[in-house]
């Protein structure tokens, strides 16, 4: 069987910035065994593959280990790829995933999505975080599905060098590290070695839980971010009620066939 599989990279304007994510459109679902296998084969931090589902889409999202509840990078780059290689022309796609309807629209120039909001919970401080962190961490909060650490400023975040194994041994998806930023409101970096990702490029996904926690803490609910790995990601994020949206540019990378 030969497949269409696209790779593009969400979340920079810039062509080898952002975070790849493969993209494989079906007209019906794979078996759950062989959607891992193609994730793992593409090594990649998401593959993302979409069925039509009426006049809407359907989603999933898988790591080269698991498949995930939500993933913003890699629905960013599905809307991409049926923007401008699938032929779809209405501005906005509704996706229907294991989070809920998620809504996608163009937004002059950018993509932008429509997420649930996550408002993240203050819990006691974890050894097992301040261990893996090398620091005292005195703010730490947790969401749906990440863990989130509060820290002084945008130079701790970027020379920060957590103990992997440590996080690997949190009992959620991972760790999310934020600060107030220097030129935008804030920053971040975000680690996930249980889904197989030992620090992810961008995370579409971890905004949801920055965004209410930095708009309650700065009186705003339109918010600049940056997410710090070596690749680098640039996000707009809006407080909307009880959703966030996220908005920000994708490019092509690959297109082709592949045959399993």
């Amino acid at each position: 069987m030969k497949l269409k599989i696209f790779i593009a990279n969400a979340f920079s304007n810039k062509k080898f910035g952002g975070n790849p994510a493969a993209v494989v459109p079906l007209n019906e679902w794979l078996s759950d065994r062989l959607m891992q296998q193609i994730a793992e084969q593409n090594n990649l931090a998401e593959t993302a593959y979409i069925i039509p589902q009426g006049d809407d889409y359907a989603i999933r999202w898988f790591t080269p280990v698991v498949e995930v509840d939500l993933c913003g990078h890699a629905t960013l780059a599905s809307a991409h790829i049926m923007f401008e290689h699938l032929g779809y022309s209405r501005d906005q796609i509704i996706f229907h995933s294991k989070s809920g309807l998620l809504r996608v629209r163009r937004n002059q120039g950018k993509i932008t999505l429509d997420f649930p909001a996550d408002e993240p919970e203050k819990i006691p401080d974890l050894e097992l975080i301040d261990k893996a962190l090398g620091i005292k961490s005195s703010k730490v909060f947790k969401s749906r599905f990440d863990y989130m650490v509060v820290l002084e400023s945008q130079s701790y975040i970027e020379t920060l060098k957590p103990d992997l194994t440590l996080i690997n041994k949190l009992p959620g998806r991972g760790l999310i590290v934020t600060a107030k930023g220097d030129n935008v409101d804030f920053v971040s970096r975000c680690f996930f070695p249980q889904s197989g990702i030992d620090e992810d490029p961008v995370t579409g996904s971890a905004h949801v839980v920055m965004a209410p926690y930095w708009a309650k803490q700065m009186g705003k609910n339109k918010l600049s971010a940056i997410q710090l790995s070596s690749r680098r990601g640039y996000l707009d994020c809006e407080l909307a009620g009880d959703r966030v949206l996220i908005s920000g540019h994708a490019h092509t990378y690959l297109e082709g066939d592949f045959y399993i």
